[in-house]
């Protein structure tokens, strides 16, 4: 399994994925997205479709690799994780949900080079480059899978959008190479799946959100059960964040919420969860006993902050 640790100079991978996530390399991480495209090419089990009637009862792995499973678990975390640069200053201009909408179909109608154009559009309005990857690009990889699921599109068509998409992120991460993060305090944050989660755009998201508001942010996109109990327990951190896409057993997310913090390394850690599945069903925090969730990144960093501000309240002044 690999983990990513984002602590002001870049970060660091392992595993399966390490060879696109090492430190600011840009060349590793188009390299291993390339190897991830390949698999939808050439991998004939990833023309099948999950079946419509399959309702997950269990917190376990896929077993089938689909389209979509390769877009999310790989493709869109590497167009992520292809530019790291200095947080999204608030004055940058904004992608409108209208355009990133129109956008998301355009792989499809247009080459390569044309797309290339319509990014370069957006970078001369003053969006950056980072909003391009997470706002623009991301949710454009993202789409491709749900038109492959719908039957909007055939093989052919998502496999060509997404080379498309490969060789615009090649092409803007070498124009602008990525620098340095550094991180304003020193409140730590681990961001992973519920394991058994293949879906790992919103823990990778979470990640990269925490790091560009200042946080040493580490991220374990597909842990083990016990990986991630081992790494709370070797580690500080302020906050665990726990992303849940799929139907799990409520027993299962309060078990684990228990281990970490009888495990963590800090008696204070307080632990959020969001995805998919809490959205649909929010009662799902308090049932579990979580300490809270976000509708989206941005509102689970503002809750962190309050929480460990409030932590910090409570703990006895130092004399």
């Amino acid at each position: 399994m690999a983990s990513t640790s984002k602590n002001g100079r870049g970060q660091t991978g392992g595993g399966q994925t390490g060879a696109g996530q090492t430190g600011a390399g840009k060349t590793g991480v188009l390299h291993a997205g390339s190897a991830a495209l390949r698999k939808v090419f050439g991998n004939p089990l990833s023309r099948q479709k999950p079946a419509a009637d399959h309702q997950a009862t269990k917190c376990d792995p896929f077993t089938d690799v689909s389209i979509s499973a390769i877009i999310e678990g790989e493709i869109v975390p590497r167009l992520m994780l292809a530019h790291r640069g200095p947080a999204i200053d608030r004055r940058d201009a904004e992608i409108p949900p209208t355009e990133a909408s129109r956008f998301a179909d355009l792989p499809l109608q247009l080459d390569a080079a044309r797309l290339l154009e319509e990014v370069d559009r957006f970078l001369a309005e003053g969006v950056s480059v980072e909003a391009i990857y997470i706002d623009l690009l991301a949710p454009a990889a993202r789409r491709l899978g749900e038109m492959w699921e719908t039957d909007e599109c055939d093989f052919t068509d998502v496999t060509m959008g997404l080379w498309r998409l490969q060789e615009v992120m090649r092409d803007i991460a070498e124009r602008s190479p990525p620098a340095a993060l550094e991180p304003s305090s020193g409140r730590s944050v681990l961001t992973a799946t519920m394991p058994g989660d293949q879906h790992c755009f919103g823990a990778m998201m979470l990640d990269e959100v925490f790091a560009r508001a200042g946080w040493q942010s580490m991220a374990i996109p597909r842990p083990m059960r016990r990986e991630l109990l081992d790494a709370v327990a070797k580690r500080h951190f302020d906050v665990v964040c726990l992303t849940i896409t799929r139907n799990c057993p409520t027993t299962s997310i309060s078990s684990l919420i228990a281990a970490i913090r009888s495990g963590s390394a800090n008696s204070h850690v307080a632990v959020l969860i969001g995805g998919n599945a809490i959205n649909q069903n929010p009662s799902i925090v308090e049932e579990v006993g979580a300490d809270g969730t976000g509708a989206d990144a941005r509102a689970a960093v503002e809750i962190a902050e309050k929480i460990v501000i409030t932590a910090s309240d409570r703990l006895p002044a130092q004399t």
